[in-house]
């Protein structure tokens, strides 16, 4: 299978589980998973796994990324660290969908202790069905991009 459907997870401890549900419901979307989080429930730290899933995404050995910790918030931070990748959290499908429309984001982030299984899937399967739009929104990502450096 091509990159153009192959995606990568990854989480820290807090969102094991969920990961784990995610990786299922994308591989019935016909995606090709490739699973890169920890699967002890001992304590580890989100940025290791934010940069790991980030790169994958960045050198182009997956399409999109996943990520989740306990918000959200810590590892899309350190993903956002790695050129190249932008990263939303979201919390609700419009969100999610947005993010790749207009944002042309390559990596979604959930919060494990933010939103539940069901609404989880249902903001995984937003992100994945949207692609981006171009147009304005284009001038507005390459803006985004130029402020890398």
């Amino acid at each position: 299978m091509s990159t153009e459907k192959r995606i990568v997870l990854s989480s820290d401890h807090a969102a094991i589980e969920l990961r784990q549900a995610v990786a299922e419901h994308a591989k019935s979307l016909g995606w090709e998973v490739e699973d890169i989080g920890p699967i002890s429930p001992e304590s580890t730290h989100y940025p290791k796994h934010g940069k790991a899933a980030a790169r994958k995404v960045a050198s182009g050995d997956c399409a999109l990324g996943i990520i989740l910790c306990g918000t959200g918030q810590g590892i899309m931070m350190a993903a956002n660290k790695v050129k190249g990748i932008r990263c939303g959290v979201a919390s609700d499908t419009f969100s999610a969908k947005m993010i790749r429309q207009h944002n042309d984001a390559n990596m979604l982030s959930i919060g494990a202790r933010v939103v539940g299984e069901g609404l989880a899937l249902e903001i995984v399967e937003a992100f994945l069905g949207a692609e981006f739009e171009g147009g304005r929104h284009g001038t507005r990502v390459d803006m985004i991009k130029a402020i890398e450096g």
